[in-house]
């Protein structure tokens, strides 16, 4: 099922200047692994050598982080809405 994807400015670079792509999946990890395929650029940006998502790197399914539902394991419906977002860190010194 097709699901809107949208990208970090970090990842448009790879992703021909698009803020959103479409990708396929029946979860997250699917929808991730169809974004990757169709824009190998993003792989280095997403995924962790083990094959799950780098630690700064935050995924929301309709406004829902995912690490609090299922992580890569999560349903996706037709007609979602997948929020790629870089981890912000930092703070005075």
């Amino acid at each position: 099922m097709s699901v809107s994807v949208r990208l970090p400015t970090i990842l448009r670079t790879h992703a021909g200047g698009l803020s959103e792509v479409s990708a396929e999946g029946g979860t997250v990890g699917e929808v991730v692994d169809d974004v990757v395929r169709q824009f190998p650029g993003t792989s280095s940006h997403l995924k962790a050598p083990d094959g799950g998502l780098h630690r700064f790197v935050n995924v929301y399914l309709d406004d829902e982080d995912v690490r609090y539902l299922g992580g890569l394991d999560t349903p996706v419906k037709a007609g979602s809405e997948l929020s790629i977002v870089p981890a912000v860190a930092g703070g005075a010194g």
